[in-house]
């Protein structure tokens, strides 16, 4: 199999993976935030070379599968919409969590390990950020009330960090296997 035709195949398989998470996890909230969306976007960092093409895949996973998620909530099969108010700010975060993998590169174990921890970081930190000086937040605009939202926005990011840890590796595998035809943890 073409290289080329390779890595189509695995892009239309992290595109998958996206929706496929995201409508078996997202509605609960025991497992929302548990998505290779966030190592996705690391992975795209790490080994696009074309920096403005490496936000073209986070951007495309997260995107398909929203509209998914619309059109399943739309039908009444699922439980929230795939679009909402101020979701451009998650994309923008996303893509920001793509920068962090250009800092990173993939190129050793502890570069990979650094960026499965700080991504999700990164994300939980301006998202909730974000989340609190929004017009609807329940949460008081003072220290406390940051801090409740930080708290409350724990869950998620407890499910966020599990799955980019878990993820990350097991798509820079895939990729190095199909792509390169190596096993090997490190982008190479």
């Amino acid at each position: 199999m073409k290289t080329n035709l390779r890595l189509i195949l695995f892009t239309v398989l992290l595109i998958a993976l996206t929706t496929i998470c995201k409508i078996l996890f997202g509605a609960d909230l025991n497992w929302s935030g548990f998505s290779p969306i966030i190592a996705i976007a690391l992975f795209s960092g790490m080994i696009i070379k074309e920096k403005n093409m490496s936000f073209l895949l986070p951007l495309l996973s997260l995107l398909i599968s929203d509209i998914v998620i619309e059109i399943l909530h739309r039908q009444g099969l699922f439980d929230y919409a795939g679009f909402y108010s101020d979701q451009w700010k998650n994309y923008l975060i996303l893509l920001a969590c793509t920068l962090i993998g250009w800092g990173l590169r993939g190129r050793s174990y502890t570069s990979i390990v650094a960026g499965a921890f700080i991504a999700p970081i990164a994300f939980f930190l301006i998202s909730n950020l974000n989340v609190w000086m929004g017009p609807y937040s329940l949460y008081s605009k003072d220290f406390n009330g940051l801090m409740d939202c930080y708290i409350a926005g724990l869950p998620f990011y407890k499910n966020a960090l599990i799955a980019t840890l878990l993820f990350l590796p097991a798509i820079i595998l895939s990729y190095n296997y199909i792509a390169k035809q190596k096993l090997d943890l490190r982008l190479v």
